[in-house]
């Protein structure tokens, strides 16, 4: 018994070298998430079947969820998102809306909700999850710092994410980072969303523009960090940088130059 514990031992700490050190295959996999300077600083976009981690700051957590759900949508491929959320987490944020997702772009036809009763139910069912590689992805959405989801916790997520080929993502709320296994890590704000074109002769309240983030990678295994302001297009389901001129602008009059200049006189 002593002997299969030590080999056991020994096989798992191997899978974590090969974890640490980035050599591992479903590492190789990623997709492009559409803005072309953060997929650059990521090597070619968002590894799948790993770990990632997305912060809210402040009180910035329905940013967050809609930024999270974005890149459930680049990495899930047409499969099925389980949604783990601990109950105190809904409590404070309220129940996710499948026409608020529908919205973003995300089939809630592929969308599986789970409510645990608390963080060690919330860890057990992410993992259980994970290990089913019919996936696309997995969120867990956890509220607060718990003690539960350490490092060693981290690793197990990350080992069943890799044995699988399931992509995990960690939604933090109200919480501050802290050392995991994770290969990216994100502090997400909201950011100014201008009224697009269509909508400018909508009511004040329906002049809705497009989801914009102010995201920032604090954390990249492989390579350098970056902030960026990345909006969510929810036709093309892909992040873009966002358009320079949001409001269309004023022809030129064709009679003048484009700076005309004043001349003022002063009177004697």
């Amino acid at each position: 018994m002593t002997g299969a514990r030590m080999s056991t031992l020994a096989s798992l700490r191997g899978r974590i070298e090969r974890i640490e050190a980035g050599v591992d295959m479903h590492a190789l996999h990623k997709v492009a998430l559409g803005h072309a300077e953060a997929d650059a600083t990521l090597c070619g976009g968002l590894a799948r079947a790993a770990v990632h981690e997305v912060f809210a700051e402040g009180h910035q957590g329905a940013a967050a969820s809609g930024f999270i759900a974005g890149l459930a949508g680049r990495v899930i491929s047409r499969r099925p998102l389980v949604w783990v959320r601990q109950d105190f987490s809904e409590i404070e944020s309220g129940a996710l809306s499948m026409s608020g997702l529908a919205e973003l772009g995300l089939d809630p036809r592929l969308l599986v909700t789970v409510r645990a009763a608390d963080v060690d139910a919330a860890l057990r069912t992410a993992a259980d999850a994970l290990a089913c590689d019919a996936l696309g992805a997995v969120v867990l959405e956890v509220w607060g710092e718990p003690r539960q989801l350490d490092l060693v916790a981290s690793r197990k997520l990350t080992l069943a994410a890799q044995a699988s080929g399931v992509t995990a993502l960690l939604l933090r709320l109200a919480a501050v980072p802290s050392p995991s296994t994770a290969e990216t890590r994100w502090i997400v704000r909201a950011a100014h969303s201008p009224p697009s074109a269509s909508s400018r002769s909508a009511a004040p309240w329906q002049a809705w523009g497009a989801p914009m983030f102010d995201a920032e990678l604090i954390r990249n295994r492989h390579g350098p960090v970056g902030r960026w302001i990345m909006e969510w297009k929810c036709d093309e389901c892909l992040f873009s940088e966002p358009a320079a001129n949001p409001q269309p602008l004023a022809a030129t009059p064709a009679h003048r130059p484009h700076q005309a200049q004043s001349v003022f006189r002063r009177s004697a």
